[in-house]
């Protein structure tokens, strides 16, 4: 390719083919980052930080996915209709840079989730280099590692409307709570955390065994119940089966 665009979240795969883009490329390459009220602040720092590691042009593109009706209905096809937005936006935005080939992250783990967006990907010729390259998340990591990215180990990451069951609108407030109560989490030290939000209720999802165990101790379960009830909620639950990527998909499945 004489020049590509990457679409770039700031985590582990889409930094490691943005490193492997500047790498072949040099300056006939760009890194166009989603940024809007789905995308964590935390997220998009850290994107910022790896885009000035990696010494990669790097541009903010403003996507206003909550703009559409059709999008804050929130169906089924809600990941369709937010990738036809995004990756749309940040096509224009290559064009105007005279790049014709927009890249985005995806590896072959992912294949295998509901990912209506990948549909979308397709349609609009986003070429996903990893797939191609036959790389699974336990490649990225070791490849990103290799390579001494600092983002190797970082938990998966996916847009605040993930954490929002099909079929409630999703509104910039429900999508600031999640925020909020996710970024309490972080704080606590609980690394890749989720917070499904069901209604007043925030379902918490933790990454390991041991975590589970420490929200549920003393003083840790009183500064979870406090903050998350300050972030906007009015119930907390834990759920004792642990962060699964997609669970609010399983009403798909059933």
């Amino acid at each position: 390719m004489p020049s590509l665009a990457v679409g770039f979240s700031g985590g582990v795969d889409s930094s490691l083919l943005l490193a492997a883009a500047a790498e072949t490329l040099g300056e006939r390459v760009v890194a166009l980052t989603a940024d809007s009220p789905l995308h964590p602040n935390r997220q998009v720092r850290a994107a910022i930080a790896t885009g000035h590691l990696l010494r990669v042009r790097h541009i903010l593109v403003r996507t206003r996915e909550l703009s559409q009706p059709a999008f804050r209905a929130n169906t089924r096809d809600r990941c369709y209709i937010c990738k036809q937005i995004i990756f749309k936006r940040l096509m224009e935005e290559a064009a105007r840079l005279g790049i014709a080939r927009l890249a985005h992250g995806v590896n072959t783990d992912d294949l295998a989730d509901y990912r209506p967006g990948l549909k979308a990907a397709r349609e609009l010729k986003v070429v996903a280099p990893l797939v191609e390259a036959g790389m699974s998340k336990a490649d990225v990591r070791l490849l990103a590692r290799e390579r001494g990215l600092p983002c190797w180990n970082r938990p998966a990451m996916a847009c605040l409307a993930s954490r929002i069951p099909y079929d409630t609108p999703i509104t910039p407030e429900l999508l600031a709570r999640v925020e909020a109560a996710e970024n309490l989490l972080e704080d606590l030290g609980f690394k890749g955390a989720r917070v499904r939000c069901h209604g007043a209720a925030a379902r918490i999802e933790l990454a390991a065994p041991e975590d589970i165990a420490r929200a549920f101790a003393a003083p840790c379960r009183r500064e979870l119940v406090t903050g998350i009830k300050a972030a906007g909620f009015d119930h907390v639950a834990i759920d004792l089966e642990g962060y699964r990527q997609g669970s609010l998909n399983a009403a798909i499945d059933r």
